[in-house]
């Protein structure tokens, strides 16, 4: 087996925050790399089942990482510890891309974001890295109930950057599907305190095999609801909202429409917002 080749540049530390990045399988660590400010590592090799991808940070803020060559470079929050990322397998890879994680050369890239990256009102709300494992880097959401357990339903899905609404399945029309419940809600943590100012919502729009939700609610940190009245759309439904200041919101109370169908799912949720003062 081919050894990982790790390849970085290195910038005069100034107190910045070290970026690390490794392949590892089980216990054992296949390539790495550490650097202040900016760092990039070249796997050469295929990866096969137990291997993940951790990425860690001494200190907490912004980093755009890039962790699979067909999943866009992503902005996140990075909280201390170890962001870990379960190359998928079988079932579990049906909703990434297809050719993603194939192949003998990858390559992984991590840097600080740049101020302006992090300035005015923005998305906050997408990141395709996402996944159950997921505790330090934001945002991160998580479900009640995602159908079935497969991974073309979960929870990620909703913030995975795709849009495509008029099927439901494997990549690009992976949803969180709720399964029926009508209890059903999902959780967006942002990692600090952010201002949201609009939320936007895409349903499953699979007509007729799907439903859509006729209104939901907005919880945010201080317990207050915002109602959303949904109409049966494939579109962006728009949500402007009076700013508020949270760490985490969570989409409930979702109200099914008077429909034959009974599988109401959303495709993605989008909110923007900017760093709370």
């Amino acid at each position: 087996m081919k050894r990982g080749v790790a390849t970085l540049r290195r910038f005069p530390h100034t107190g910045a925050m070290n970026l690390n990045i490794a392949i590892i399988h089980e216990t054992d660590v296949l390539a790495k790399v550490s650097s202040p400010h900016e760092a990039w590592l070249v796997y050469q090799n295929e990866y096969r089942p137990g291997d993940a991808i951790a990425f860690s940070t001494d200190t907490e803020g912004f980093v755009v990482l890039r962790l699979e060559d067909f999943l866009a470079p992503t902005l996140v929050y990075a909280a201390k510890g170890t962001f870990t990322l379960p190359i998928p397998f079988g079932e579990k890879k049906i909703c990434y891309p297809p050719l993603s994680f194939g192949g003998t050369v990858h390559y992984l890239s991590a840097r600080e974001a740049e101020p302006w990256e992090t300035e005015g009102t923005r998305d906050i709300s997408t990141n395709p890295l996402d996944c159950h494992e997921n505790a330090t880097i934001f945002p991160h959401v998580t479900a009640n109930v995602e159908t079935r357990g497969e991974s073309v339903f979960a929870a990620r899905c909703a913030v995975d950057g795709v849009i495509a609404n008029h099927s439901h399945g494997a990549w690009p029309y992976a949803s969180w599907g709720i399964n029926r419940d009508p209890n059903a809600a999902l959780a967006l943590e942002f990692g600090r305190m952010v201002t949201i100012e609009e939320i936007i919502l895409y349903l499953r729009a699979d007509f007729p095999h799907d439903a859509w939700w006729k209104q939901a609610k907005v919880r945010m940190d201080g317990g207050e609801d915002i109602l959303l009245h949904l109409e049966k759309s494939d579109k962006a439904q728009k949500f402007p909202i009076r700013p508020v200041t949270t760490r985490r919101m969570t989409l409930h109370d979702l109200v099914k429409a008077d429909d034959p169908s009974p599988f109401p799912a959303l495709a993605q949720i989008r909110v923007l917002g900017r760093e709370a003062r």
